[in-house]
């Protein structure tokens, strides 16, 4: 288990929103946790000096390029990067030092996986530089995953056998838990569970933490298997969970 910490950006700023707030068009109704009046260099920089590797920097809509790369330039291989990344852009965000390239809305269009568009960002990058971003919302007893900023559902099934059919085209999974992202009310503690029985391959858990306790049961529910992000708990994001003590926790584990 490992501490994969992030760097999000909406409007050309680092922020911490509440996700689910994020929609098209309306751009004055998301609810935001925190607003650094740091770039994403800085952030990038302090993860360096911690050692922290396969962190995502994410774009929260158009006008982010510059930040990201920011970011991934301050921190060559040790970030990742995610938010609009297609085959015509995801060399460049690699060149430019992104380690892996994490995509959601262009491989799952009209509510279902497009396997021809997965084949072509594999193609255009390699299985080895691919991250799935599978960030899901419950409905009834099952998860299924959004896009577009997580506002449309799609068909597709957080379950076993779909997990290890995407394992074949990518080295990670990112997994928002979308009803609690930025919420700092706990975790999806049925979801990280069966993330620790199904997934065959490094798999980031995000959404919700806030506490020691929520860490701990991450590693107890994943099996120790699934690696966590915390946002907006954090007190470098404005939360009251010191940084500092998150690093060193997850260097006794």
């Amino acid at each position: 288990m490992k501490f994969r910490p992030c760097i999000d950006i909406h409007n050309g700023k680092v922020k911490q929103i509440v996700g689910s707030t994020l929609k098209d068009g309306a751009g004055n109704t998301v609810v935001e946790n925190f607003v650094s009046e740091k770039d994403a260099d800085y952030y990038a920089e302090m993860f360096k000096k911690d050692n922290l590797t396969g962190g995502h920097v994410i774009m929260l809509g158009p006008g982010n390029e510059e930040q990201a790369l920011k970011a991934l330039k301050a921190y060559p291989g040790g970030l990742q990067v995610g938010g609009g990344i297609t085959p015509e852009n995801a060399v460049h965000y690699i060149e430019n030092g992104a380690s892996h390239v994490i995509v959601t809305s262009y491989v799952f269009t009209n509510g279902e996986i497009n396997m021809e568009r997965l084949q072509k960002i594999v193609a255009t990058v390699g299985r080895d530089k691919l991250v799935l971003d599978l960030s899901c919302r419950k409905r009834g007893d099952t998860y299924f995953v959004v896009t577009d900023r997580w506002q449309k559902f799609t068909n597709f099934e957080i379950n076993e056998e779909n997990l290890q059919e995407l394992s074949k085209y990518c080295a990670e999974f990112l997994i928002h838990a979308v009803d609690v992202e930025g919420q700092c009310r706990g975790i999806q503690k049925d979801l990280v569970k069966k993330l620790g029985q199904w997934t065959t391959i490094p798999t980031t858990y995000a959404g919700g933490a806030r506490t020691f306790d929520d860490i701990r049961l991450v590693y107890e529910l994943g099996e120790g298997k699934i690696d966590l992000t915390i946002g907006s708990a954090l007190d470098i994001f404005g939360g009251n969970l010191p940084y500092k003590k998150v690093v060193e926790w997850f260097k006794r584990i």
